[in-house]
């Protein structure tokens, strides 16, 4: 990032923490992962063809791969470079980093869930934690449900908020661009499913090398925001996670509030077996409640620390 500009990073965080993604907005104007997704859909519809082997839809992955970064860096760079120095400068390049973050909208659907479990309505729990999870919800009891959104919280917390930061603290717009570009790959193509196992192999692995360090950066925050608890579970249960990140911020989730998260859950009607994390009793409304409160101190300390390293390297600059 240009040395005026140390300081868009910890302003873009308090910003989209404020006020978040404007309401109705992307009827206007469409959040620039949509015009990530329907690239990455166009790419998949051209490449992954079923008569293609298997190294060819991997080779075309990888080239789909390098297109979304490259052209993500390309715009990063193309608007970063657009804005020389001063408040206003930093004020426009925050504003633009803001859509690449998500701390306000994650607090906001794990509150469309606590809502209605506190009025006793469980259909509109599960109709609202179906929005954030991909199992299957309509068997889910109040504990699953819980459940649910505090592994979504955890998991999010990382993928929408530390990982972004991060990238964006590092390498500005480009870094972060190229960080949502291949999240958002990863999401729609990094699938095991013989459909998307080769085309999807470059995003998947991609993502897990672009979170590696953030993940493990989001459990340690997690463990600090709820008064140092959780470091054993995480230490102990992370790597039982399927993917070489996720398992990080949920295990410390589940340490710090002393319950059980994962375990078996049902996809398309199937049930998964799936690694549980801590050695606590299942989740309930008070836990909810108690996560979204970590989550809330987790994203002060990841403002903190940006702050601070921004500020630090700013003051190398004079």
């Amino acid at each position: 990032m240009a040395e005026p500009l140390l300081l868009a990073p910890p302003l873009a965080l308090l910003i989209e923490a404020l006020v978040g993604y404007p309401q109705g907005l992307h009827k206007v104007l469409p959040h620039p992962v949509t015009w990530i997704g329907k690239a990455i859909e166009a790419m998949e519809r051209r490449w992954n063809q079923p008569e293609r082997t298997e190294i060819r839809r991997k080779e075309l992955g990888v080239v789909t791969v390098a297109i979304l970064v490259g052209a993500a860096i390309l715009v990063g760079s193309i608007l970063e470079a657009a804005f020389d120095s001063g408040l206003l400068a930093t004020l426009a390049v925050a504003l633009l980093a803001t859509l690449g973050l998500a701390q306000r909208s994650l607090h906001q659907h794990v509150m469309a869930v606590l809502d209605p479990l506190e009025g006793g309505d469980l259909p509109a729990a599960r109709e609202a934690v179906s929005r954030i999870v991909g199992r299957d919800v309509d068997d889910l009891d109040l504990h699953g449900v819980t459940a649910a959104a505090l592994e979504s919280l955890a998991e999010s917390f990382n993928d929408g908020v530390v990982a972004p930061a991060s990238w964006l603290t590092l390498f500005g717009l480009p870094g972060l661009f190229a960080y949502k570009a291949v999240n958002t790959a990863d999401s729609q193509i990094g699938h095991m499913e013989p459909r998307w196992r080769s085309f999807g192999w470059a995003a998947a692995k991609t993502d897990d090398v672009m979170n590696w360090v953030p993940a493990r950066l989001a459990g340690g925050l997690i463990c600090v925001a709820a008064g140092w608890k959780g470091w054993a579970t995480m230490r102990r249960d992370a790597r039982k996670h399927a993917s070489p990140n996720a398992g990080w911020p949920e295990a410390a989730m589940a340490g710090a509030l002393g319950v059980k998260l994962g375990g078996p859950a049902r996809y398309d009607g199937e049930t998964t077996e799936r690694p549980s994390f801590g050695d606590g009793r299942a989740p309930d409304l008070t836990d909810l409640r108690r996560g979204l409160r970590i989550y809330r101190r987790a994203c002060a300390l990841l403002w903190l620390l940006v702050t601070l390293l921004c500020l630090g390297g700013w003051r190398l600059t004079q």
